[in-house]
């Protein structure tokens, strides 16, 4: 996916580093992504989400917040409202560009952040939160023994992730001040709450929370076995296809024609995993699916195969096209079902090398309903005229070229 980096003003006047992750097709809406407390922008869950969301032609915005990973300032000088401020006015430099956000995403801190800056996001449609607390000072249970030399002494290392991240008592005291409650009452927008059960930094509860205190529409959805982290990465692809379904339904995303030599638009194939070889199939904003190879020949079978793909398409086509027909004559087709199988046989043509492979597709079609046996036969027949089997049958045409760099 096509990726900017630019820069905003925060709450203190610093700079404020960010990805503009966008559509490689058309741009159709504009999500804002807050990252986890003392996270970064590049945190794996979040790229994976950014990436699932520009394949359904939504462009993601994830910045670092003040005095974290690229952006300037200081981070032991921030609060929990300087956070929401700096949201607002990432929300502020989308709308400079033309893509005012319509949906917020906030993981962990960031989904309090963005429920707190919601109600001042007036192009926010819908917010999504991960693993985000209802009491945002619950994040000081982290803090261990830090948190009395902080009271006492106005500013302590605190070791998170592994590192030590410098917090001030402002902070401290500015998180536990917070309350969510109200303004996820007066939220008056769309929330979707993903949560792990499992999740042992933030609990469960915190979500029961958002979502009993959160109006009509509202949705939540279990994470499983994920971590607080969304670390694995089937677990990052599940939340976000999660999130892309989700949103599709309150974001107003008109689909432009397809392009001259396109009739059914572009179905655009992009690497999910550079290390496997899962790939990220979409075919405008509504319709995804994941193409993958076997374990056993270094996949991680979390997709079909292409071949899979073919076949399916093979027996879509011939149920539509049996349908077609038997609706057409007015006959009693309940239901039809196709099984189809593909191989590579020895070629029988004598013009073909005797050592030469074809590709086989057995094709098995089953007919419900009170067909007559010239029926069943006409619509074997029928069968054979589905415009996939025409295109396998003969010969076509691939024609390819490398994109200009």
């Amino acid at each position: 996916m096509p990726t900017e980096r630019l820069t905003f003003a925060g709450h203190g006047g610093h700079d404020l580093v960010a990805r503009l992750d966008l559509p490689e097709g058309p741009h159709l809406a504009t999500a804002l992504f807050a990252h986890c407390f003392t996270c970064s922008k590049d945190i794996p869950a979040a790229r994976r989400i950014a990436a699932r969301l520009a394949g359904a032609g939504i462009a993601v915005l994830r910045f670092d917040f003040t005095g974290l990973g690229h952006s300037g300032g200081e981070f032991e000088n921030t609060s929990f409202r300087s956070n929401v401020e700096d949201l607002e006015r990432a929300a502020a430099a989308l709308a400079a560009r033309g893509m005012a956000p319509g949906v917020l995403i906030g993981h962990s801190l960031g989904g309090a952040a963005v429920l707190a800056a919601a109600g001042k996001i007036r192009s926010a449609r819908a917010v999504v939160t991960i693993g985000a607390p209802f009491d945002p000072g619950h994040v000081t249970q982290n803090f261990g023994a830090a948190l009395e030399r902080i009271e006492a002494e106005g500013v302590a290392d605190v070791r998170l992730g592994g590192r030590d991240i410098r917090i001030g008592r402002g902070f401290v005291e500015d998180v536990r001040a917070e309350v969510l409650g109200p303004k996820i009452a007066a939220l008056h927008k769309a929330l979707l709450v993903l949560h792990a059960p499992r999740d042992e930094t933030v609990g469960i509860e915190n979500a029961a929370e958002i979502f009993k205190a959160a109006k009509h529409p509202k949705s939540f959805v279990t994470l499983d076995e994920a971590d607080h982290l969304i670390t694995r990465a089937e677990d990052a692809d599940y939340a976000a296809g999660v999130i892309a379904a989700w949103a599709l339904r309150y974001l107003d995303m008109r689909v432009p024609a397809p392009p001259p030599g396109a009739p059914e638009g572009v179905v655009r194939v992009s690497e999910a995993e550079s290390d496997g070889f899962l790939q990220d199939i979409n075919s405008g904003p509504t319709h995804h699916a994941y193409a993958d190879e076997p374990i056993a020949y270094g996949g991680t079978d979390r997709g079909m195969s292409p071949y899979g793909f073919l076949a399916a398409g093979l027996g879509a086509c011939t149920s539509m096209t049996i349908r077609m027909y038997a609706r057409r004559k007015g006959w009693i087709l309940d239901h039809v079902s196709v099984d189809v199988c593909h191989d590579k046989v020895h070629a029988q043509d004598a013009d073909a090398r005797a050592d030469a492979k074809v590709d086989k597709f057995t094709r098995v079609i089953r007919l419900e309903g009170d067909l007559s046996e010239d029926q069943r036969a006409k619509l074997l027949e029928i069968a054979d005229r589905c415009p996939v089997h025409r295109t396998l049958e003969r010969s076509s045409q691939v024609e390819t070229r490398l994109e200009d760099a």
